[in-house]
């Protein structure tokens, strides 16, 4: 999960006192025959140490990780290399930390499964990017089910029940209908109304994954817009799409809700005329309703 090998290939193990012992960097004395694993390979150990105790149960949110200095000594390695591995868990979300004393403080296993899997996305984003296409193609897929579950979850609530569960998504869509907006800040709202689908319909993973393809969804949507034949056209029916969405989603409609879902993000690829190879157009200054250019 954690690293690119399996415990049993990065750590030549044995046990004392029920813990797994790895080898230790150069900060720890080993037995005589154990090689010793290099610094950079060794807050590894400390990582997979937490998560087979989270994957076995010993571990649950709300747990304190084992100070600091007990971890080192258990597992052989150093105590910076702890430190190396709680903080790539902060990182994650699976982590909070604090200093000082009293409950609160120390490393503290965090119930959050979203916050982790969002942030491996985005940063798989940031460092290599997704082919447009392909996210796209992930859209297509997830958003669609995303509205279907969401309409069958609303379906037959109160009026109020309803309205709370869509009330992030109403107030983005509001925000969508501000006179003025520069695509930018109008794509940025879009994005998190697609976002706000996927929180409200309660499913953590759909969630998370939306969470972690937002970035990737506001930059293709950006970079699109210099194609479009007019983007205050396109604006204003992007506008009446997600309203429609909502309106089907708010009736527990959840054929009509999946189908207009995939007819909007399928809409706008289509009119963008993005290519399959195209991650990133070139930028030009899109025309307004009356055929002149504006600055993005």
């Amino acid at each position: 999960m954690w690293s690119d090998h399996s415990s049993a290939s990065v750590v030549r193990s044995h046990t004392v006192s029920n813990v797994v012992v790895g080898p230790q960097d150069e900060t720890q004395a080993d037995a005589p025959d154990a090689a010793p694993l290099p610094t950079s390979r060794a807050w590894r150990v400390a990582l997979e140490h937490v998560e087979s105790r989270l994957l076995s149960g010993e571990l649950q949110p709300g747990d304190h990780l084992p100070p600091e200095r007990q971890l080192a000594a258990d597992l052989g390695v150093g105590r910076s290399s702890v430190r190396e591995a709680i903080r790539v868990l902060e990182v994650l979300g699976l982590v909070r930390t604090a200093t000082g004393s009293g409950p609160n403080a120390g490393a503290i296993i965090m119930a959050s499964p979203e916050g982790g899997m969002s942030a491996v996305m985005r940063l798989q984003v940031a460092a290599h990017g997704f082919p447009v296409a392909d996210v796209v193609q992930a859209r297509l897929v997830v958003e669609p089910a995303i509205a279907a579950h969401l309409a069958h979850t609303v379906s037959g609530r109160p009026d109020e029940e309803r309205g709370a569960e869509l009330a992030q998504a109403s107030a983005l869509l509001d925000a969508m209908d501000v006179p003025g907006l520069e695509p930018a800040e109008f794509l940025a709202l879009d994005a998190r109304f697609h976002v706000a689908l996927a929180e409200a319909s309660g499913n953590t993973v759909l969630s998370a994954t939306m969470a972690g393809l937002r970035d990737s969804i506001e930059s293709y949507v950006l970079q699109a817009v210099p194609n479009l034949p007019s983007w205050w056209a396109t604006s204003a029916r992007l506008r009446a799409e997600h309203r429609a969405i909502v309106l089907a989603v708010d009736r527990g409609d959840a054929n009509g809700a999946a189908q207009l879902v995939h007819a909007h993000v399928a809409g706008y690829y289509a009119e963008s005329r993005m290519t399959d190879s195209e991650p990133a157009p070139k930028r030009r200054k899109p025309r307004s309703a009356d055929g002149t250019e504006r600055d993005i």
